[in-house]
């Protein structure tokens, strides 16, 4: 099967189609891949890394506002479209798929146009506009959260599939996790992190709480800070603390957080839905704080589901402080029973297999052409 993928401007977009990727492989073999992302946005790095050949377009987002450089969007997105045909008919794709970002918009057009099967992969329980315009022209849209499908009223077809990331995480080794944050094997381990940048809010909670860490026994505290925030956070809590105690460990980043989060007890964290889905897949119970500054509030969407099913406690972030979090955590850790039943229903809202179902439904489209 030769795959089109498109995705990018955030991780968020950009490892679930990986993941499509790697499960095409896994099932064929011989398969064979062209990226389609944008010319600044993060894909451009990623993708290569991963050994799949990569081309740009150069494309940008609408702004919600009247403004001039709308005007240049229009125009740079009818381009995009010229461009992307162009690639398609050059690389002759089977499947096109677009996981998000408004790069998707002239690869999956353009697929449409032409004829070539597409699915758009919606992350989010509200839809962006991008995948919201493509609706109506793909072949399927797949949706990462159950109940979701009503928001995409004028597609062909919708499927329940999940998001992909939640099958590439359920294959981590959780032994190279602990080693990874260099602590004892089947130690409590509560992971705060507020994404690959890091989230000024989230490291003001971390720094404001660090004293009453050792409240909690036998509990090792992993403090990720983006690579921003390290230094400044590091150095506030040795003004608070002195030397750091064995149980809080402070890291900048994690390169392997699939592995770091199978050793994990419980997460602190924004809701971006791949990170969601990584967490489910896992049985991971969660303390959420969403991003107030996403498109349609979306994150916030994210938690409430979680948080509606039992899995997850959300604090927006206008109600986050140290003291806030830190009765957050006590609560849920000194209480076995809760966080047994947090994981139960954390586990019940994954689909470790969601790589899976997704490929056999670009296999059928595929077919069918």
């Amino acid at each position: 099967m030769r795959v089109v993928l498109s995705g990018g401007g955030t991780g968020g977009h950009i490892y679930p189609a990986l993941a499509v990727a790697r499960q095409c492989e896994e099932i064929d073999p011989d398969a064979e891949f062209l990226y389609i992302g944008g010319q600044r946005g993060l894909e451009s790095k990623l993708v290569p890394q991963e050994k799949i050949p990569f081309e740009a377009i150069d494309i940008t987002g609408f702004r919600r506002s009247l403004s001039v450089e709308n005007i240049k969007t229009i125009m740079r997105f009818f381009k995009g479209v010229r461009r992307s045909k162009a690639l398609l008919k050059k690389f002759k794709p089977d499947i096109v798929i677009g996981t998000g970002g408004y790069v998707c918009g002239p690869v999956v057009y353009a697929a449409s146009k032409l004829g070539i099967p597409s699915i758009i992969h919606e992350q989010n329980a509200i839809p962006g506009l991008t995948n919201a315009f493509l609706s109506r022209y793909v072949d399927t849209v797949a949706v990462s959260f159950e109940g979701s499908e009503g928001a995409f009223p004028k597609a062909k077809n919708v499927l329940y599939t999940g998001n992909p990331r939640a099958t590439t995480v359920r294959q981590a080794n959780r032994d190279r996790g602990f080693a990874t944050i260099g602590v004892p094997m089947n130690s409590s381990v509560v992971l705060v992190v507020g994404g690959s940048r890091g989230a000024k809010a989230i490291n003001d909670a971390m720094i404001a709480m660090a004293p009453q860490l050792s409240q909690l026994k036998d509990v090792h505290f992993v403090y990720v800070t983006g690579e921003s925030y390290y230094e400044q956070t590091l150095d506030s809590i040795r003004d608070q603390i002195g030397s750091l105690p064995n149980h809080l460990h402070v890291l900048p980043y994690i390169h392997n957080m699939p592995e770091v989060l199978a050793c994990t007890s419980l997460i602190v964290n924004r809701a971006g839905a791949s990170f969601l889905a990584e967490i489910t897949s896992l049985g991971i119970p969660s303390i959420l704080i969403p991003s107030p500054n996403v498109t349609n509030n979306h994150q916030e969407a994210n938690a409430r589901t979680l948080e509606k099913a039992g899995a997850s406690v959300m604090i927006v972030e206008k109600d986050l402080n140290g003291s806030s979090l830190f009765q957050s955590i006590a609560g849920i850790m000194e209480d076995e029973a809760l966080r047994s039943r947090m994981a139960e229903s954390a586990s019940a809202l994954g689909k470790p297999d969601s790589a899976n179902i997704l490929v056999k439904e670009m296999e059928r489209l595929a077919r069918k052409s």
